[in-house]
Formats: C-alpha cells, sequence, structure tokens
C-alpha cells in the first residue's frame, strides 16, 4: 500500500513539473520567434501556433519529467 502511494506521488510530482515546465518553455520559444501567446489580444493564425507551442511543451516537459523522475521507481 505505501509503495502505490509513493509511486502515485511521484507520478503526480512528475506530472506537475513537467506540465508547467514544458509550458513555461514552449511559451519561451514562441517568444524567442516573435509569437507572444499570453500578450496578445488577437486570435489569429500566428498566436494559435504559440498556443501548439505551449501545449507541445506540457506534453513534450510531462514525458520528460516522468523519464526523469520515475526511471528509478519501476
Amino acid at each position: 500500500m505505501a509503495g502505490d502511494f509513493d509511486r502515485a506521488l511521484r507520478e503526480g510530482v512528475a506530472d506537475a513539473l513537467g506540465f508547467v515546465a514544458g509550458a513555461l518553455a514552449g511559451w519561451a520559444l514562441g517568444r524567442q520567434l516573435g509569437i507572444d501567446f499570453i500578450a496578445s489580444p488577437d486570435w489569429n493564425a500566428q498566436q494559435l501556433l504559440g498556443l501548439v507551442l505551449i501545449v507541445a511543451g506540457c506534453g513534450a516537459g510531462r514525458w520528460a519529467a516522468r523519464r526523469v523522475l520515475l526511471k528509478g521507481g519501476r
């Protein structure tokens, strides 16, 4: 029972850290490309590309965090 809780806690922390770090990385990449989705009031193709970068960063960050933080728990 304690092992299940420990694993679930590590998964939750990995997911949270991965989502946040990935979203920030996607947003920073968009800003470097001149696409600031957060600060723009417009909705056009460029802003949607910025949103896609943020969402892709969330997924990539979650994947990377799980690979790193859950590596030893298998």
